[in-house]
């Protein structure tokens, strides 16, 4: 209810998440509720952290002042990242956005390594704590702030697909554990007496640095290009082939240039006795369609490839088959053959999964060969090894 309140009040056309001005109050948003929360919770658990002499509680305070320190960080990159292309930079400034959130990865890193320092210190020398009930239950407020704070993100984040917002529900989830562990030290003194105050800080460090590391990951894999979601490999996909006259699709490469903003190339087949203008005419519709609609900037290029001779579609289906059978994972595109008086050429690309080592690269294409020529001696195989660059979609 506050999230859905809170979107509609200061969120003008909300629903809107393809616009770049949308997208960025979305952001903006996020950065002024949690640098909000996080200060207020910063407060409250440093005082707490001085009453009870509590390493643990302190690291906890600190991490939430980080948090806030990173939503500030967050709100000037959303901002800048807002920036229109200019001259110097024709696909806009949209990755600013991933180098603010790196930037946010390291301020977590670096309060986490200095409270694990304090934790040892405080496991060698245990100090006396303070139980007090009202203490307790301030940082159960924090763990419903923060977990609330967390949801919060998720939600807005997937609202506009946004990998820094679900970064930092990740890093919510990471303080509602380590509070809880707080919690756990306090009782654990008060029922026993028992000092468990530094590992517990120990362990909060450790969760703290984990979370920085996350964010790290997740930040550097748009940086520095990551393999195309399947989701949006199938939604580009059956964009093209949506349109008469397109006969597949293949080769779909997507880079990113922040949250919204995307090129990307694919090979569209066309029937090769198709007149050229119409093919182009209709090439330069889908182009401009995926502009309006995926908000992508596509460019495609035409393969004409055989849709009628049925020699041709014989062999290639064959060919296909051999393939299957001697790897699944593998498949051909862009086929074409070429008849002479001794021999016949069949050239097409085969695409292989990227992990493949150089020796199963090299030894497919004449395996294949191989096979063809038992059906056909005249047979002469003249193959490009290709790749998909599509993530593996999760099981």
């Amino acid at each position: 209810m506050m999230t859905e309140f809170l979107v509609r009040h200061f969120i003008k056309d909300h629903e809107d998440v393809e616009k770049i001005s949308v997208r960025t109050a979305y952001g903006v948003l996020a950065s002024i509720v949690g640098i909000f929360c996080n200060v207020f919770l910063f407060a409250v658990k440093f005082v707490t952290g001085l009453i009870l002499h509590s390493v643990s509680v302190t690291a906890d305070a600190f991490n939430n002042l980080s948090d806030a320190g990173s939503s500030v960080v967050s709100f000037a990159g959303v901002k800048m990242a807002e920036k229109p292309a200019d001259k110097d930079h024709p696909f806009g400034h949209g990755r600013i956005e991933y180098i603010a959130a790196l930037a946010v990865s390291f301020l977590v890193l670096e309060v986490g390594f200095t409270f694990l320092k304090d934790s040892i210190g405080r496991i060698r020398t245990p100090e006396t704590m303070n139980f007090q009930a009202a203490s307790v239950a301030i940082l159960f407020l924090s763990i419903a702030v923060k977990l609330w704070l967390g949801l919060f993100n998720r939600k807005l984040g997937e609202k506009i697909n946004s990998k820094v917002m679900m970064a930092v529900f990740t890093d919510s989830m990471g303080d509602v554990i380590t509070t809880g562990a707080t919690i756990l030290s306090l009782i654990v003194f008060g029922l026993t007496g028992v000092n468990i105050d530094g590992f517990v800080g120990a362990g909060v460090a450790l969760v703290v640095m984990w979370a920085g590391v996350g964010i790290a990951k997740d930040t550097l894999e748009p940086l520095i290009g990551e393999a195309i979601d399947p989701e949006v490999y199938e939604q580009i996909r059956h964009f093209v082939e949506k349109y008469d006259g397109i006969a597949g699709t293949h080769d779909l490469i997507v880079h990113n240039y922040g949250p919204g903003r995307s090129m990307a190339s694919i090979h569209a087949e066309v029937p090769n006795d198709m007149d050229v203008e119409q093919s182009h005419e209709i090439i330069d519709r889908i182009e401009r369609d995926a502009a309006k609609e995926l908000g992508i900037f596509l460019v495609i290029h035409m393969d004409p490839v055989e849709m009628k001779d049925e020699r041709v579609l014989r062999i290639r289906k064959n060919t296909a088959e051999i393939l299957r059978e001697l790897d699944p994972a593998c498949s051909l595109h862009d086929f074409r053959v070429v008849y002479g008086e001794k021999q016949i050429n069949l050239i097409f690309d085969m695409v292989v999964p990227i992990e493949y080592d150089d020796e199963t690269r090299q030894k497919l294409p004449g395996r294949l060969e191989e096979r063809l020529k038992e059906l056909d001696p005249r047979y002469a195989c003249v193959i490009t090894v290709d790749y998909e660059y599509v993530a593996k979609a999760e099981e």
